[in-house]
């Protein structure tokens, strides 16, 4: 049986992720806690907004209402990416080379690892942030449709219109498929090599939550009594295919969901603080934690997928090893 260690903190924590084989939790008060021999904390934002981990899993990029961004290391250490005094950060991305891009109202920008800025603004206020999987493209989220950037390049932007607010954005990992959620608890997506939509309605409530398995053959998705899990191996997507439905219960809405780094497995957080692992090929599922306080609002693997990190809406977090 996994076993649980809780690590009980104060408010919403906003993301819990892996900075190698350390446990952090970044909360929406502005403090960033980790697990390192200890408990230790410190506080790079006055309001945290949002987080993302760089892929190398070094660093973790936050965003306030300071309008500060800062990328914490695995260490502890705090540096101040950019500044913008009397603007909240919204969302954040972390892509590679280490360039991070954040947005600010309308203004989404983008830093390169050499401190140079390249910014971008939209017609509407940018929602969500993703870097494409390869080279510096980034995709901004907005009211009716996504734009594509290119961050190096005086180029026009490719606009991926459909009417509605869009909220998250994510790339496959082959990049040739995006998606983003809306706020019309549904999914859209294009096929980037023709501009193809895909339609992935349905879900009772928001999705607030994406992950891409370890091979980018399938999207598993929150907003749902389980976790929504659409199949993307073929050249079209999942357009013309159901999806996967893993971990359902029916007394609760799945909050949150984690793919595993190397198996194709998902990690699937619910609204009462419960969290279960499904495997995708045969929905056989386990049990790693029993429920708590609040629901589960993020989650994050381990290196090897031993171990799980999360937290929740109420602070009520902790690490489940799968290795006890």
């Amino acid at each position: 049986m996994p076993t649980i260690a809780p690590f009980e903190l104060s408010g919403h924590c906003i993301a819990a992720a892996y900075l190698w084989d350390s446990p952090f939790f970044a909360l929406a008060d502005g403090t960033v806690h980790r697990l390192d021999h200890g408990a230790h904390s410190s506080n790079p934002h006055d309001g945290l907004l949002c987080a993302a981990r760089t892929p190398a899993g070094d660093q973790l990029i936050t965003g306030g209402e300071d309008g500060k961004v800062t990328a914490t290391d695995r260490s502890g250490a705090t540096t101040v990416l950019a500044e913008y005094p009397g603007k909240w950060i919204t969302c954040v991305a972390a892509g590679p080379q280490g360039a991070v891009a954040f947005a600010t109202g309308r203004a989404a920008m983008v830093r390169k690892s050499d401190g140079t800025l390249v910014e971008f603004q939209e017609q509407r206020t940018v929602e969500g942030l993703a870097f494409a999987p390869k080279g510096m493209r980034i995709a901004a989220a907005r009211y009716n449709g996504v734009s594509l950037h290119w961050a190096g390049l005086q180029t026009e932007p490719v606009d991926l219109d459909w009417k509605g607010a869009h909220t998250l954005v994510t790339f496959s990992p082959d990049g040739k498929y995006l998606v983003s959620s809306m706020q019309e608890n549904a999914l859209h997506g294009w096929r980037l090599k023709d501009g193809k939509h895909m339609r992935m309605s349905g879900y009772p409530a928001k999705v607030k939550s994406l992950s891409w398995s370890a091979k980018g053959k399938w999207l598993a998705s929150s907003g749902a009594p389980a976790a929504i899990v659409w199949p993307f191996s073929g050249k079209d997507g999942p357009m013309g295919k159901a999806p996967l439905e893993l971990g359902t219960r029916g007394d609760t809405t799945v909050t949150c969901v984690a793919c595993h780094p190397t198996d194709d497995a998902v990690a699937i957080g619910y609204g009462d603080g419960m969290i279960t692992v499904a495997r995708i090929s045969d929905g056989k599922e386990a049990v790693l934690r029993r429920g708590g306080r609040g629901a589960v609002s993020t989650m994050g693997w381990s290196r090897r997928g031993v171990q799980l990190v999360f937290g929740t809406e109420t602070g009520d977090c902790g690490v489940a090893d799968l290795t006890a």
